[in-house]
């Protein structure tokens, strides 16, 4: 039975797990002890135990974890099995990136149409993605909800569209626009804000710390 309070920090590290599983997969391991998954993961066989205990038991004592159905198990955990669909509001570089490359579909995400002001992109399609004018937004969810959006608008609309978003009763927003959307002033809502430049950043401490 899953836990009511699971730690964001155990949540976060659910895609590694899944990942990593389909990459096990792939290569054709049929089970996994939790050491050697620990190992290969650069965790602790005990961190694991604990985290996957937060969702029931999926390994045996003296077998480990079919790797298989484990990667199955976290899959229906994240919600990758329930056909969620989702819009994207802003079909500039990162957006049209986005439409091009990323497989959505492999993730659980059905994308179902894009949303622009250029009049040069309205109305055509994208990789097979209808594009709409920001003035069809409402209608467009009115006709068929969305569970996400991608937001890769320009950062000076950032906060303006998500609040349109709300209204439209969308649940999820995937928020690519360098704006920091606070939580608190949407409730209703969950925000995953990503910063390219938060990961940069990082990765430029480390090297100027080797080369301190």
């Amino acid at each position: 039975m899953r836990k009511e309070k699971i730690s964001s920090a155990v949540i976060r590290r659910l895609p590694r797990y899944y990942r990593h599983l389909d990459d096990l997969e792939r290569g054709g391991t049929v089970r996994i002890s939790s050491g050697a998954l620990a190992k290969s993961m650069g965790l602790t066989a005990s961190q694991i135990r604990q985290d996957l205990s937060c969702f029931g038991g999926f390994g045996q004592q003296g077998y480990g974890y079919n790797v298989e159905r484990l990667k199955s198990e976290v899959a229906e955990i994240l919600g990758m099995n329930r056909d969620h669909t989702a819009l994207i509001l802003g079909v500039g570089n990162l957006g049209r990136a986005l439409i091009e490359n990323f497989p959505f579909r492999a993730y659980g995400f059905r994308l179902s149409a894009a949303i622009d002001v250029d009049p040069a992109l309205v109305g055509t399609r994208l990789s097979g993605v209808p594009i709409h004018h920001i003035d069809m937004l409402e209608d467009i969810l009115r006709e068929e909800s969305a569970d996400m959006a991608v937001l890769t608008v320009p950062a000076s609309a950032a906060v303006d569209s998500a609040l349109r978003l709300v209204r439209c009763g969308v649940k999820g927003i995937w928020n690519f626009t360098n704006v920091e959307l606070a939580q608190r002033e949407m409730p209703d809502v969950r925000v995953e804000n990503v910063h390219f430049s938060d990961s940069l950043l990082t990765l430029s401490y480390m090297i100027s710390e080797e080369q301190s």
